[in-house]
């Protein structure tokens, strides 16, 4: 373990505040404002849509948390499917790694470039039959923008970070004292119509989930920091509390802004609460922020997916490695395993909404996590002496919070979405006849 640490060493010059702004630029994307349609359907009134996102910031927290002390002890390059091979093996490791390359990263681009298309119809009256063509056009765009080079597909997400934190700003600092026609009351917290309030709290509190995709990956940090045990869990804490802070606060602005009624199922309900606070020219200024900032997280997605599957095929791990391993001549990014990713996106445009496909990379993922969570238990007991420059405080409790919140995101979709659950378990399961079959023919050939 010495050894792999020393080789993929890092340099340690992250601080608090750019380790702080790397949290939130990790998880705020599209989910902050597209997801307040289904969470709202799930509860069925404002103060339980406000009770979800808190709950969710609460767990997501101790998860973070857990995972901190795995990337303190391992910091290794390859992040979370590092830890999962070092704790449970290559098997393991070989499916989280599959499962992000057919699942989470296409399901996340394809999901969010069908929202970028709902709000260009939105917004420019367009007919809504463009809603595929639109998202298609999006997808191959972004993917073909990411041929010319990380720099570029860098400069993106740089100009998307600030683009997607003005419309939020904007959002919450004029929403919050803009007189509104609307009664919200957030006590007593209830269901609304739903008859089962436990059944609504949980339903929210799965939907919210999307919107904090991004948390598994804030422990990358740990090998760039001058002072993970210290820093690491300052940045997580006050990270994701800044985005819980922030995702209550425009969700409670959107249900004061528009009738109740309205948002549940409603895509448009951001811009059109935009439109209500800063009039219809401010609130197309506003939507358009939206727009930068959802393709910035399209372009996060396509980024960063192809590295999976291309560093698969790098190490071998995968049949038709050297197809996989395959990078542009002159720009030096990966190929063969973006037009894949980008091919199964398009798929899934065709199959799927914004919110079966974030339902089904929340399930397949969630997964993952929990196994990442029982393995820091395992680690405490079966390596004591290893190094852990940070270790989580009031241990165990965080990563039984976190494994209870990840066990019931679990279970519950399994209850309520049997078809989705399946869909997500069955696509990670063929990845195991994929590995033993390339596993066969490498040993033949040593």
């Amino acid at each position: 373990m010495k050894e792999e640490s020393e080789k993929f060493s890092l340099k340690r010059d992250l601080g608090l505040f750019p380790a702080l702004s790397t949290v939130i630029g990790l998880v705020i994307g599209g989910g902050v404002f597209f997801k307040i349609s289904s969470v709202t359907a799930a509860t069925g009134s404002a103060s339980l849509t406000v009770l979800v996102w808190l709950l969710a910031g609460f767990i997501t927290i101790n998860a973070g948390l857990t995972i901190a002390e795995l990337a303190a002890a391992l910091p290794v390059a390859g992040g979370i499917y590092k830890y999962i091979e070092y704790i449970y093996g290559k098997v393991p490791a070989f499916l989280l790694a599959w499962a992000q390359s057919v699942i989470y990263y296409p399901a996340a681009i394809s999901a969010l470039s069908i929202v970028f298309a709902t709000q260009v119809i939105n917004l420019w009256g367009l007919a809504t039959t463009l809603q595929i063509p639109i998202a298609i056009g999006i997808a191959v765009f972004l993917f073909v923008a990411n041929l010319f080079g990380a720099k570029v597909g860098g400069g993106i997400q740089s100009v998307a970070f600030i683009a997607k934190l003005i419309p939020i700003v904007v959002i919450i600092a004029v929403g919050l004292f803009t007189p509104s026609t609307n009664a919200v009351s957030l006590f007593p917290v209830t269901s609304g119509s739903h008859p089962d309030f436990w059944t609504s709290l949980g339903a929210g509190f799965v939907a919210t989930m999307f919107a904090f995709d991004g948390w598994m990956n804030v422990g990358n940090m740990a090998g760039e920091m001058k002072h993970p045990e210290k820093d690491l869990a300052r940045s997580i804490i006050w990270g994701l509390l800044a985005i819980t802070l922030i995702y209550v606060l425009i969700s409670f602005v959107f249900v004061k802004e528009l009738p109740f009624n309205t948002i549940p199922g409603n895509q448009n309900a951001a811009s059109q609460a935009a439109i209500k606070i800063f009039g219809n020219i401010g609130g197309k200024i506003v939507t358009i922020g939206i727009l930068v900032s959802v393709f910035g997280s399209i372009n996060g997605y396509t980024m960063t997916g192809t590295r999976v599957s291309y560093v698969l095929g790098a190490d071998d791990n995968i049949v038709f490695a050297k197809f996989f391993a395959k990078l542009t001549k002159n720009t030096r990014v990966p190929l063969n395993a973006g037009i894949v990713q980008t091919v199964i996106a398009i798929i899934m445009i065709f199959l799927g909404t914004f919110d079966y496909l974030t339902d089904m990379l929340v399930f397949v993922m969630w997964i993952f996590s929990v196994m990442m969570f029982v393995g820091v238990f395992i680690l405490r007991k079966t390596q004591p002496e290893l190094p852990r420059p940070y270790k989580i405080n009031f241990y165990p409790i965080p990563p039984i919070i976190a494994i209870i919140g990840g066990g019931y995101i679990v279970v519950s979709t399994l209850i309520r979405q049997p078809g989705l659950a399946f869909m997500g378990i069955i696509i990670t399961l063929i990845g195991l006849p994929i590995y033993w079959i390339h596993e066969h023919y490498k040993n033949l050939n040593e």
